[in-house]
């Protein structure tokens, strides 16, 4: 919780080797920018730079360039950093990481990011980065995680990315990428994980995706990839996550699909399937989540000949009385029926409970002494991911209808409870932004205050005070806990004023 400006005077520490300053709170003298870099350059035996998480505001000098050939990471994500990368950059030889992400940065990726030949983890996500991705990337040979995620890069992948044999993280979604999948990813033969969501890829999905030996999630979700789903994803055993969900992908589900035994989430929503959805499917024991909803598909043996049925809004014909499908084991969900109106109430009373804080001296409260909290913090979807250990079920809070509850701890030590809505319900959205404009207009004792949201078209999150006793519901009816008939009473005083106030 260090506070001040970065002094310039630690570049008289000529024999400094680490400098480590976030996560803090610092700051520097707007006057001077981010000059304390400058002052860095009379370390020559300099080879870790740490100062992300922070509060700077400035833009990379370009002395950054001078700093020691001895240094191996750089390390500036979210720290409020601005303007473009400087092309001198790229006389850091012997970088190994170079972490930008979640910044104001904007401009191009340098051309002489190609001259980093010993880099092995390039991250810019998460800023206002445009342009082409330089073909001088392909030249960083060493370099085993690229990621450039929600930036705002266009025109066509490379096809000499195929050619970094060394790369395990491809990470581009989120951006205005075009064209088509270069074939030559397959090439990739070690790669672990790539991900191409929300760009503008069309075409088929290339053959070569099989040759992919070590690949453990692929994501290229919400693209305008059309054609069948090629047969050869089915070859290999190692996927984990993979989600096709938002194309033009038409065509039956590969029966290949069911040598994928190690595969836990498989996603192939929204798109034009047709065909059976194979019984062999039950084969693979560790899927939890499978999504074909949005398509034109049968449950082939499951039930007969009957197409999938439920709610219009989900485009599948309307169920007929209550007839039950072979469907009866809750971890495969495939098509999503809105809750009864019972159970619409019952979810109302539970959110009211949860933004209810009473304002009397229970054990039940946070107090309102508690530690300030940074409204309005900008939070970025990886910032939740690592937060919650990616979204580990160590930190669930809490299951809804609408979405999931997780405890977060972020890198500036602040502890909040992170609502993930379930966009895979229609009602979702809606929720989403009722709750965003009633959070945003009302003030109340008895709600609990947003820090801020993340918002994309994949994911829609609220980032709330985190209330560490617990939920109003689990000291209602768990036997573990005990209200006394005072307490109950002055909860319902309290949840009737909220309710006046909305």
């Amino acid at each position: 919780m260090l506070t001040g400006n970065v002094p310039t005077f630690l570049g008289e520490l000529t024999l400094l080797q680490r400098l480590q300053l976030g996560p803090n709170l610092l700051t520097n003298e707007p006057s001077l920018g981010l000059s304390f870099l400058t002052s860095l350059t009379n370390c020559r035996s300099l080879n870790t730079l740490v100062i992300g998480s922070n509060r700077l505001d400035g833009v990379l000098p370009n002395s950054i360039g001078n700093l020691s050939t001895t240094l191996e990471l750089l390390e500036a994500t979210g720290s409020h950093i601005n303007g473009m990368i400087p092309s001198e950059i790229g006389n850091l030889s012997n970088l190994v990481t170079l972490a930008l992400g979640n910044n104001d940065l904007t401009g191009s990726i340098p051309e002489t990011i190609g001259k980093l030949q010993k880099i092995q983890q390039l991250q810019v996500y998460d800023t206002a980065i445009h342009g082409l991705i330089p073909d001088n990337i392909c030249k960083l040979t060493n370099l085993g995680e690229l990621n450039s995620m929600n930036t705002k890069l266009y025109g066509s992948i490379p096809s000499c990315l195929g050619n970094l044999s060394s790369l395990r993280r491809l990470q581009l979604g989120s951006n205005a990428l075009t064209s088509t999948m270069p074939s030559t990813l397959g090439s990739l033969k070690d790669i672990l994980l790539l991900n191409l969501s929300s760009n503008f890829l069309s075409g088929p999905l290339p053959q070569e995706i099989g040759s992919m030996e070590s690949i453990v999630e692929l994501q290229l979700s919400g693209n305008q990839f059309s054609g069948n789903i090629t047969n050869s994803i089915g070859e290999f055993q190692n996927w984990v996550n993979l989600s096709l969900s938002r194309n033009r992908l038409q065509g039956p589900i590969p029966e290949s699909f069911a040598d994928l035994v190690s595969l836990e989430s498989l996603d192939l929503s929204l798109n034009n399937l047709s065909g059976t959805i194979h019984k062999s499917l039950e084969k693979l024991l560790h899927l939890g989540y499978l999504n074909v909803s949005f398509n034109e598909l049968s449950a082939g043996s499951y039930i007969g000949t009957d197409p999938l049925c439920g709610a219009a809004q989900f485009h599948v014909k309307a169920c007929k009385g209550n007839k039950h499908t072979g469907f009866s084991k809750t971890k495969i969900f495939m098509v999503y029926t809105l809750p009864s109106i019972t159970l619409i109430i019952i979810a109302v009373a539970i959110a009211i409970g949860l933004l209810t804080q009473r304002a009397r001296n229970t054990h039940l409260l946070v107090r309102e002494n508690s530690p300030i909290h940074p409204f309005n913090w900008r939070i970025s979807y990886y910032e939740i991911l690592q937060a919650t250990n990616n979204f580990s079920e160590d930190n669930l809070l809490g299951r809804r209808s609408i979405g999931l509850t997780y405890k977060g701890i972020f890198h500036n030590g602040m502890v909040a409870a992170v609502k993930v809505f379930n966009l895979q319900l229609q009602a979702a959205f809606k929720s989403f932004e009722a709750e965003c404009e009633a959070l945003r207009n009302i003030r109340h004792r008895n709600l609990v205050k947003v820090i801020s949201s993340c918002s994309n078209p994949d994911f829609k999150a609220l980032v709330l005070i985190y209330m560490p006793n617990g939920n109003l519901e689990k000291w209602l009816y768990t036997h573990n806990y005990f209200l006394d008939i005072d307490q109950r009473i002055g909860i319902m005083i309290d949840s009737l004023k909220l309710t006046e106030v909305l």
